[in-house]
């Protein structure tokens, strides 16, 4: 069972997809494919609680540098 039928938000209807998840930790960002209840009129994601506490291990990976596993796509750049 769905723990919204509507979203908390506005109200709006809640539909299963697919989504990408941008993760910060310390100074690496990593990219996800997660699966969240998104409202189609606010655009407003839920997530399940399982793939929140992997949100929170990844981050703890990231800003401990522990990459291992993880794919590289490139690297980020800060223009001054």
């Amino acid at each position: 069972m769905k723990p919204f039928d509507k979203c908390p938000v506005c109200g709006g209807e809640l539909v299963e997809k697919e989504v990408e998840k941008l993760l910060k930790g310390g100074v690496n960002t990593a990219v996800l494919k997660v699966t969240a209840e998104v409202c189609l009129q606010c655009g407003e994601r839920l997530y399940p609680e399982e793939t929140v506490r992997r949100f929170e291990q990844i981050r703890q990976k990231l800003a401990n540098e522990d990459v291992a596993g993880f794919l590289l796509l490139g690297q980020t750049y800060q223009v001054a």
